[in-house]
């Protein structure tokens, strides 16, 4: 039996336009969780068809609906199921399958925390653009979350339920992800543990991630939410008066 063998736990996966590395990242995912759920956003390139035999519930949108929407839909199966929590991955690659049973471990000792696969090892890797907008981002919504939080644009996460019962919150595309976040943390009454990952960009993946736009988009939901929940100095002192909190007994963190 592996880690993930219990049908508590479902892996969500959107995908958009990502033929080139879906069937490996599923065949992965399949050999630590036999529950997988993969929400096809429109592809145009095949990406349903390179998964077609594989054992997954595969879902897909006529046409591009955008990231929040793929994992809400996701979400909705996954609760549909029965399953009580779900691991998020992005399709392209740059999250490993071997690190989703660290997240669960993670999820076992901190019960009432959600959980950041956090892109803490190899950090150097990333472009330099891409480091500074996640930086800034990191900033805000920490912030609005009133807890520090690592990684906050990671899409490598273990949702409890409780969160995923909040799918229908006014978000989309990648705002969705620094809303749940913020939801978890301020409204679930949830901690946000991070588990250090290994940066990845791999041959052949690609992110649909645009740091200004999206980066921009993020900015005007964080700065309407610390305004929103209130204590803006008390939440600000919060969040950045401590490091973020991270899982990491084998010390991974070290590059």
């Amino acid at each position: 039996m592996t880690a993930l063998d219990r049908p508590s736990v479902a892996v969500v996966i959107p995908a958009l336009n990502e033929a080139a590395t879906i069937r490996g990242v599923v065949a992965d995912v399949l050999a630590v969780c036999p529950h997988v759920i993969v929400v096809d956003d429109g592809s145009s390139d095949g990406t349903a068809e390179r998964i077609a035999d594989l054992p997954v519930t595969l879902l897909r949108h006529a046409a591009p609906r955008g990231k929040g929407q793929a994992l809400r839909d996701g979400f909705r199966e996954a609760l549909a199921q029965g399953h009580d929590a779900v691991v998020t991955m992005d399709a392209d690659g740059q999250h490993a399958a071997a690190d989703v049973p660290r997240l669960l471990a993670a999820a076992r000792a901190f019960p009432d925390h959600l959980v950041i696969g956090a892109r803490l090892r190899g950090r150097e890797q990333q472009p330099t653009g891409r480091r500074r907008a996640n930086a800034v981002a990191d900033w805000g919504i920490s912030w609005a979350c009133g807890l520090p939080v690592a990684d906050t644009q990671s899409g490598q996460r273990y949702y409890p339920r409780r969160v995923l019962e909040r799918v229908d919150l006014a978000a989309d595309d990648f705002v969705f992800e620094a809303a749940i976040l913020i939801v978890a943390a301020r409204e679930c009454g949830l901690g946000i543990l991070s588990v250090p990952i290994q940066v990845r960009y791999p041959e052949g993946g690609g992110s649909h991630f645009r740091p200004v736009r999206d980066i921009a988009r993020i900015t005007c939901h964080t700065i309407a939410s610390v305004i929103r929940y209130g204590d803006v100095i008390a939440s600000y002192r919060r969040s950045h008066g401590r490091a973020p909190q991270v899982f990491d007994p084998a010390g991974l963190r070290v590059t």
